[in-house]
């Protein structure tokens, strides 16, 4: 019996662990259920409200428990979550087990304690009014992680300025459009943080450019037109801020004028015309902001011309900065070179004034030689007409003073004008297909010269237009052929001013000088010359097409080469070896062809032969009324056309006059109109040439439709555009 109540027992005991184990089971599987069920929960919540950045969110504490687990009591509170989460509850309550439930309750309690302040809004609003400490920090975390990682807390306060003052779009400091469209550019992709300081002391790259700036004379231009703001007393961020974009302004002002000029070309006259080469403002901010050395990078947009760097440097001699001797010429009796004729000797007289006359002038063959021989005596003719005298070539009292006090102030006001004509030239004069080979006419000095690779391989006399109406006008084109045995198409400023006035008063003027007059049915006029040795464009004609009609040519009239004043033409240039001239483009342009001066005259003759290069060659046509000679002397010429007198007189009375605004100027016309001719006048055509007009001069010289006005450029200033 005792064993049969003890084998129950041991049988009650296998049955009670077996209960235990199932319910235990059972259990770990109700909660896992419900874990994934509250899982499935948590991630419908949070697709519908939002969360703060985990970063910023403190760690839930015993009171954040307390509080979540009676703010799901209102139902205010409840609402949103039954509406979110039905379906998850349904799903718990129809699993088996309430027993398996019961010792399950109590862990999905405590997570969803943990996890509702997060999940809804009532949760998370009540714990903020509970603990003050923790929400003020959640709400400023973001400013300044951005910032942080950008713009250096430094500098952060002119930042916020900078953004200010730029996002008004204000035009205080930038009245160019293109500028202020690179500073939008140029400071938002930085943050708007400042380039010029960090923590409100000046960076390398300021110091570079400030030094630039006042600098500035040492260039030709005027330091006063690019104010530096004083960073020292820009304590606080407005001020930083504006003297940052101050210090900006006045470097594109040095930038642009540096490359481009103070003045445009079209202020001082009608017949000048170079290619525009204005600065980009957001190349500008690029180059001189990365820049290693920010004063040379912006120093960079002054011409790199060797001809303009020699006038830089004389600048400084004539300022008192050079380190040259000064020298003294004593009086005494006048000198007097007298060459060889055909009844006399060459006369050269002897002085020992000459050695120190021959440094002043910068002669260094036979420094030593007191002899007052050709060499000086040219040398004299020349200085005396730089400075405007009459160029007689004596050594008299009035030369040996001009020599000892020269004017030197008027002397620096010629050397800047001529440095700022320089910002004018293209920056590449020459074509580097061509080995940078170009033509370069001074018409002051009345030469002409073909460089190459920097060195000058030709050079000849030339004589230019008359001062007045028939200048000979400042510009750059491209040469694209030479015309051998040319007709001369006689310009209508000539047809309509000289000849049909000549034939009023000899109706047979024109025959006498071998000139064909056609009329056309319009009664247009059109005058020409056969070629032939007595053509007035000689035997060659250099083409460059230009709005102006200019050219250059050979001519029948070799004796004006010999005077030293030669502006005799209406306007084109007559060269004085031109079959030397012509060989010598031809051989740059097609060297395989082996061009000789012979050759070229070989081709003389009644009929045109044009020879077209296979690649333009540039002509730049200038005003140098100063510039260093090949012994480095500075040589004055006379103002034959008076540009330096119209420069140096914008510049000194127009301060605060915008001489960067492009002046609209007539532009020439190639009509012709119609003439009623004098009885006798012998017509080649008869009245029966084009119905119209025919070809205008233009088309009838260079054989192609007149050029067209060019676009304005970009960032010229158009104000103040009016006709002269």
């Amino acid at each position: 019996m005792r064993d049969c109540l003890n084998h129950r027992a041991g049988f009650d005991r296998v049955l009670m662990t077996v209960a235990a184990t199932f319910l235990t089971v059972s259990a770990s599987s109700a909660l896992a259920q419900d874990q994934t069920r509250s899982s499935a929960a948590e991630l419908a919540i949070e697709a519908a409200i939002p969360r703060p950045e985990p970063a910023n969110v403190p760690p839930p504490t015993a009171s954040d428990i307390k509080l979540d687990t009676t703010a799901t009591i209102p139902d205010s509170a409840k609402e949103p979550v039954k509406a979110e989460v039905a379906p998850a509850p349904d799903k718990v309550e129809t699993k088996p087990s309430d027993v398996a439930t019961s010792p399950a309750t109590e862990a999905p309690k405590n997570e969803t304690a943990k996890t509702e302040p997060a999940k809804t809004e009532p949760a998370n609003t009540e714990p903020a009014k509970a603990d003050t400490a923790t929400a003020p920090a959640a709400t400023p975390a973001a400013e300044p992680v951005k910032a942080a990682s950008n713009v250096p807390a430094a500098d952060q306060p002119v930042a916020d300025k900078l953004r200010d003052i730029i996002g008004a779009k204000t035009s205080r400091n930038f009245d160019r459009k293109n500028e202020r469209a690179a500073i939008e550019k140029f400071y938002a992709a930085r943050d708007f943080a400042p380039v010029w300081t960090q923590g409100g002391s000046l960076t390398a790259a300021a110091k570079g450019v400030i030094a630039r700036l006042k600098d500035a004379a040492s260039d030709g231009l005027n330091p006063a037109d690019y104010p530096v703001p004083d960073f020292a007393t820009a304590t606080t961020p407005d001020a930083l801020a504006d003297a940052e974009l101050k210090l900006t302004a006045s470097m594109f002002d040095y930038a642009r004028q540096a490359q481009s000029g103070r003045m445009h070309w079209s202020q001082v006259s009608g017949d000048i015309l170079y290619p525009e080469h204005p600065v980009d403002p957001n190349e500008v901010l690029a180059k001189v902001t990365t820049a290693t050395d920010a004063s040379a990078a912006l120093d960079s947009y002054n011409p790199p011309h060797k001809l303009y760097k020699e006038l830089k440097a004389k600048l400084a001699e004539l300022r008192g900065q050079g380190n040259g001797p000064v020298i003294e010429i004593a009086d005494g009796p006048a000198l007097k070179y007298t060459p060889a004729g055909k009844k006399q000797a060459e006369i050269v007289v002897e002085d020992p004034r000459v050695p120190q006359l021959r440094a002043k002038l910068g002669i260094t063959e036979n420094a030593n030689d007191p002899r007052y021989d050709a060499a000086v005596a040219d040398a004299v003719r020349k200085f005396q007409s730089g400075v405007e005298m009459k160029a007689t070539g004596i050594l008299d009292d009035k030369t040996v003073k001009a020599l000892n006090t020269p004017k030197r102030d008027k002397q620096i006001d010629v050397v800047l004008v001529n440095m700022e004509r320089w910002r004018w030239l293209p920056r590449d004069l020459g074509a580097p297909a061509l080995r940078d080979a170009y033509v370069i006419l001074n018409i002051p000095d009345y030469t002409l010269k073909v460089m190459q690779r920097g060195q000058q391989v030709w050079t000849t006399r030339v004589v230019t237009g008359k001062p007045g109406t028939h200048a000979t006008p400042l510009l750059s084109e491209t040469m694209k052929y030479i015309t051998v045995n040319p007709t001369w198409n006689v310009p209508p400023s000539i047809v309509y001013n000289e000849y049909l006035p000549a034939l009023q008063q000899d109706p047979t003027v024109l025959q006498r000088m071998g000139l064909k007059l056609e009329q056309n049915r319009d009664g247009s006029v059109h005058i020409s010359q056969p070629p032939g040795e007595a053509n007035a464009l000689g035997r060659i004609r250099f083409n460059f097409p230009n709005k102006f009609l200019v050219y250059q040519h050979d001519t029948p009239d070799k004796h004006l080469f010999a005077k030293e004043d030669r502006a005799f033409s209406h306007g084109c240039m007559r060269v004085q070896n031109p079959d030397q001239y012509a060989s010598v483009l031809l051989n740059i342009t097609m060297p395989s062809d082996k061009y000789t001066p012979e050759r070229v005259r070989s081709m003389y003759g009644k009929s045109e032969i044009d020879l077209k290069f296979p690649t333009p060659i540039p002509v730049n046509i200038t005003y140098q009324t100063a510039f260093v000679d090949d012994a480095g002397k500075l040589q004055f010429r006379k103002d034959v056309y008076g540009r330096d007198a119209t420069m140096i007189n914008i510049l000194k009375n127009n301060r605060g006059k915008d001489l960067e605004a492009i002046v609209a100027h007539s532009q020439p016309s190639y009509s012709r109109p119609a003439t009623t001719l004098p009885s006798g006048v012998a017509v080649a055509n008869n009245g029966g040439g084009f119905g119209s007009s025919g070809p205008n001069f233009f088309e009838r010289l260079f054989g192609a439709p007149a050029p067209t006005q060019p676009p304005a450029p970009v960032g010229r200033r158009l104000q103040r555009v009016f006709t002269r």
